[in-house]
């Protein structure tokens, strides 16, 4: 057994206890007067007796002192290192202790095959008017403004229950520079961030090199400290306090579900990975949606950003549902998506979330088996689809009283 297992306590009484006895006996032994000794013992053989057991019990103290003082030290580097067994030889012990830098936050499963590689069916984007009055499909995202109804006439219906009930799982997480669904009042040309926007009719680039930015929520208060302190990003690229967001976390039946193969990037390859599942891309593919504003406040922090919508209070609650497309720049009214119909629900409000939620969704990205960095950072939004490409088939759309 290990004697840093037992309680110190009683084992440091015992060895005290012991020490003194030994000693004391041994004095008694040595002074004790025999048969021959004389009754009358002289004061100055009385006074050298004395200084003897004097010595003797300081030398008994200082022992157990440095008997203590070493068990505690070894006792607390033991615990401090989590360990519970004694190292064979205290020449050899090492005391590892995790310093809380992350190392293991990133480090990915062991290498092994990815069944899921490739599997993105090449399916070019077409014009949305040409030829398309029976062969267009409807495209996301959308206006899912409560009480909203698209003009495109559909034969399908959105999954309206959560997608786990349905047998699918998230196979990746990316997110957008503002929003590409719009929700009055929340998400709309009236919100505002660190970099203002142009709602006009041009072009709504923050530069030639950067994403299309999208709507933005109405939180951003620059004299707020949690919307003006800095944040120091370590895993997540080119994001900035007090700005918009919208994730995205698209399902599927077809995806390596509980394996180390789940997450995919690109998200296609996770949505096709397993061959002869899809028969109803509109009841077996779709795509979560919620929308924050990053703001750096640990108050608002949440750890599992990474696996899905957050259902929590009023978040995930007032959800918008209907079907449609892909999305992404390469799309607009004029350019669709063939990847389509497949589900969407979205989250009508704005939430606001702190950067280290991102950050850490970020790090479990990197711990994936597949290289997700391509989804390190916003992507562009594409333009707000017209109501000719928007299903009219919205579920929970009515509002109080119709």
């Amino acid at each position: 057994f290990s004697c840093f297992e037992l309680n110190l306590k009683p084992l440091l009484q015992f060895f005290n206890f012991c020490v003194l006895r030994n000693h004391i006996l041994q004095f008694v032994t040595m002074c004790a007067p025999d048969d021959s000794t004389k009754t009358a013992a002289s004061s100055e053989g009385l006074l050298s007796n004395n200084k003897v057991l004097v010595s003797a019990i300081a030398f008994c103290g200082a022992v157990t002192i440095a008997s203590v003082a070493s068990l505690a030290v070894v006792a607390t580097n033991t615990a401090g290192s989590g360990g519970s067994a004694a190292p064979t030889s205290m020449k050899d012990a090492t005391i590892v202790v995790n310093t809380g830098d992350m190392l293991y936050a990133t480090g990915k499963p062991p290498e092994g095959e990815n069944p899921c590689s490739g599997k993105k069916p090449e399916l070019e984007n077409y014009d949305c008017v040409i030829g398309a009055i029976a062969d267009v499909k409807p495209q996301a995202g959308g206006n899912v403004t409560k009480g909203y109804k698209g003009g495109m006439e559909v034969d399908h219906v959105p999954i309206t229950t959560p997608y786990w009930q349905n047998k699918m799982c998230p196979v990746n997480v990316h997110w957008h520079l503002g929003t590409e669904h719009y929700s009055a009042g929340e998400y709309d040309e009236f919100g505002s961030g660190p970099v203002q926007n142009n709602y006009g009719l041009g072009d709504r680039r923050l530069a030639e090199t950067e994403a299309r930015k999208g709507y933005q929520c109405r939180y951003y208060d620059l004299d707020d400290n949690k919307f003006n302190t800095p944040y120091v990003w370590k895993h997540c690229v080119g994001m900035r306090i007090g700005e918009t967001y919208e994730v995205h976390w698209p399902h599927s039946a077809a995806g390596m579900c509980g394996t180390p193969n789940q997450y995919q990037t690109p998200f296609y390859d996770g949505v096709f990975c397993v061959d002869g599942v899809l028969t109803d891309t509109a009841a077996q593919i779709g795509v979560q949606a919620q929308i924050f504003t990053i703001v750096n406040d640990e108050d608002y922090y949440y750890p599992d950003l990474f696996r899905g919508m957050i259902v929590d209070g009023e978040m995930g609650q007032d959800i918008a549902m209907y079907t449609g497309s892909t999305t992404g720049t390469s799309r607009d009214n004029e350019v669709c998506s063939q990847y389509s119909p497949i589900t969407w629900q979205v989250d009508r409000k704005c939430h606001m979330i702190s950067a280290s939620s991102f950050d850490k969704m970020c790090a479990d990205m990197k711990a994936q088996r597949d290289d997700m960095s391509d989804d390190l950072y916003a992507h562009g939004s594409r333009t707000l689809v017209s109501d000719q490409l928007t299903a009219n088939n919205q579920a929970n759309r009515k509002l109080r009283g119709e």
